[in-house]
């Protein structure tokens, strides 16, 4: 396909704005326009004419059905689809799609996760149109993105609450940059780049690995002679079979509309990838989901498994999704770039250590939005962060926030006499080496979290974001109100940030997050270290956590009851979902490999002359295989008695500290087996298999 035909089809499968403002009327499209920025709401009549256009747009382009698209609290995407097609009054075949269809639906939400928001039997969930993500068209079925909420009006999925994170941060940072003297900026919106980290391995060996088909990761397997040692896989040329996948993948992506800038190798061998340009908050994670969607899809094509999970294969680097968020105005001014003017510097300051300040204040909701159980195998790795919240600004502006909180205003100079307040736009872009052991790192204009699972939905995450820093703004913005003059707003903004350096500095961090002087270091200044997931889940119902989303109407308390509760259940069906894996495996592949081996050489260890090899080896594989059982039995022992906990939190906790150790004792004992076994007997791909299979 020629470059200049994938260009043409750029978006063709979105019900974008541009299509909207070239098949709308024009008073129809004004009045959708006025809906999208609040000013607005969509009564009957546009809804029809835009829900009929949608309609003829989609039948155009190949649609036969229509569906809600939303996000539900399993953590990926539902549909349920509806033909476009009814019976008119004499029974003839009508095709229909009206205002009522596009704004809402009614899919049964019996079965999706409401943590107590409702009861079973109660079916009723509607779905509501997100006029903000535009529709498109997928498989085709036409996707109208919507929130999902029960039937008495509770949130019951991840997109209601973005939405209303965004509305919040939109009002706070507006706010206080009318404050700082910008009055004509009316709204301010979240962007995000969401980069993708996925591994690819080949169809028929993922088939026979039963771990990787019911967990997507490896319960067992060792490390085969050559692994990332080298460093050889990392931007390294491209597998063609990985290429050819890959250009598929962005020939649909760029159909719908999504701007994938780069690609790539990663560390691991069979892993890569990908990153889109950024986007409207809202918008990216929904683009998100559907990348993930359509790698799992486009990898089958090409007779490969895609694994999304944080840590496919133990002793190798893991899979991460990083955020890249920032904040820009209507007029397009980044407000994490400095700029030229020194009121933009002031603002630049200003929402730098508002930042700062939300993170040293919610680090536990951080460290909980960006996890689930399988991030807990990768955090921490020399792949990812540590499970430590600090932030990393680069050396330039660190130096110049310490020196602001010790009046100090001549900063050190290094090439430049550059002012460390009004010439802050001439700081170089890239002004210090990147901190890839940083969990949040300022890398120029936006904040880098780097701690995000890849298989995780970046909602709550980002939901997270939005809040905290909507709620330390607005404190800004109270103790600026009421003064006149705007040169004393600037002046008191900059004591604000100096205060803020002094009862924050302590987040900052610019050193090794992998060693253990800092895990020590961060201890002494009282910077929590959640080492595990589920320790992490109450946070969403601590106090303050629930004040800061009550506050801002982001969820209710009733809801942060439930997602809690959603939470601790999500993770101990994760985790008793790998026991009974482990379990099977062991029972029915393992220990029948194990016999088999030993059988074979009964004969000759049972001989009058049998070779002390052989001795030694019936004796190693004995040892292992009794080993094995030992651990196995004790394993369902114990889990037994942890699933009779009934507090699902306390459940979560022995699962972590009695459960996972246990699964690891057995992988020990396979992976054991597994370096001494027989090629002609194991038959179980092993991790050379699984990482080299896709050359």
């Amino acid at each position: 396909m020629k470059f200049e035909t994938v260009f043409d089809d750029f978006g063709s499968l979105v019900f974008s704005e541009k299509v909207m403002k070239e098949r709308l009327p024009y008073p129809v499209y004004e009045q959708w326009k006025q809906t999208m920025t609040k000013e607005n709401s969509l009564d009957r009549n546009t809804a029809d004419a835009i829900a009929h256009a949608m309609k003829g747009w989609a039948l155009e382009n190949g649609a036969t059905h229509f569906t809600h698209w939303f996000q539900p609290l399993t953590g990926s995407t539902a549909e349920k689809h509806d033909s476009f097609i009814e019976p008119d009054e004499n029974g003839e075949p009508l095709l229909r799609f009206s205002g009522k269809s596009l704004i809402k639906g009614e899919p049964d939400a019996s079965s999706f996760p409401s943590g107590g928001l409702r009861a079973t039997f109660e079916a009723r969930g509607y779905t509501y149109w997100d006029c903000s993500s535009p529709a498109f068209i997928k498989d085709n079925i036409l996707c109208i993105p919507t929130v999902f909420v029960s039937y008495h009006g509770e949130s019951l999925d991840k997109k209601a609450p973005l939405l209303k994170s965004i509305e919040a941060i939109d009002t706070a940072a507006t706010r206080i940059v009318n404050l700082l003297g910008e009055k004509d900026v009316k709204h301010v919106t979240p962007v995000v780049g969401l980069e993708q980290e996925y591994f690819l391995i080949d169809i028929e060996l993922y088939k026979k690995r039963l771990d990787l088909r019911f967990t997507g990761r490896t319960l067992f397997g060792s490390n085969s002679a050559k692994t990332q040692e080298l460093d050889d896989h990392y931007f390294g040329s491209i597998p063609s079979r990985v290429s050819d996948f890959m250009k598929e993948v962005n020939v649909e992506l760029w159909k719908l509309g999504i701007y994938v800038k780069a690609e790539h190798n990663e560390a691991a061998p069979a892993q890569f990838e990908l990153a889109p340009v950024f986007t409207n908050c809202n918008v990216a994670v929904d683009q998100n989901l559907l990348v993930m969607d359509i790698l799992n899809k486009t990898a089958r094509k090409y007779n490969f498994a895609c694994l999304l999970h944080e840590k496919p294969f133990a002793g190798l680097n893991g899979s991460g999704k990083h955020n890249n968020w920032s904040l820009c105005t209507d007029s397009g001014q980044n407000l994490f770039s400095p700029g030229d003017k020194p009121a933009e510097n002031i603002r630049f300051l200003v929402f730098m250590c508002a930042f700062i300040k939300a993170v040293d204040e919610y680090p536990e909701l951080l460290r909980m939005a960006a996890s689930n159980a399988g991030n807990d195998h990768r955090l921490g790795a020399n792949e990812a962060p540590p499970a430590i919240i600090s932030i990393y600004l680069g050396e330039y502006i660190e130096e110049l926030l310490m020196n602001i909180s010790s009046n100090n205003v001549k900063a050190k100079q290094k090439e430049t006499d550059l002012n460390p307040i009004l010439g802050l736009s001439y700081i170089p872009r890239d002004n210090t080496d990147r901190n890839r052991t940083s969990p949040m790192a300022f890398t120029g204009n936006k904040f880098e979290f780097r701690m995000l699972g890849s298989s995780i939905s970046a909602s709550t995450v980002n939901i997270v974001m939005n809040t905290m820093m909507a709620k330390t703004l607005d404190e800004l913005s109270v103790k600026l109100e009421g003064i006149k003059y705007i040169q004393d707003v600037r002046d008191k903004s900059l004591e604000l940030c100096k205060k803020i350096i002094i009862d924050h500095s302590r987040v900052i961090f610019s050193g090794d997050g992998y060693s253990n002087e800092w895990v020590m270091e961060a201890k002494k200044r009282g910077l929590p270290n959640i080492v595990s997931y589920i320790e992490s889940i109450p946070s969403l119902i601590e106090a303050k956590s629930i004040q800061l989303f009550t506050d801002y109407k982001i969820y209710t308390e009733k809801e942060l009851f439930a997602r809690y509760e959603i939470l601790n259940e999500d993770y101990n069906k994760t985790i008793e979902v790998e026991v009974r894996t482990l379990q099977q495996i062991v029972k029915r592949e393992i220990l029948p490999l194990l016999t088999k081996e030993m059988n074979e050489l009964i004969p000759l260890f049972t001989s009058n002359h049998c070779p002390k090899y052989i001795v030694s080896r019936f004796n190693e594989l004995e040892s292992i295989m009794n080993d094995l059982e030992a651990k196995q039995e004790m394993l369902h022992a114990s889990f037994d008695t942890v699933l009779s906990i009934q507090e699902s939190h306390a459940q979560g906790i022995e699962n972590y500290y009695k459960i996972a150790p246990l699964m690891k004792d057995i992988r020990n004992s396979i992976d054991a087996y597994e370096k001494i076994s027989s090629k002609d007997i194991y038959n179980l791909p092993l991790y050379g298999d699984l990482l080299f299979g896709n050359r």
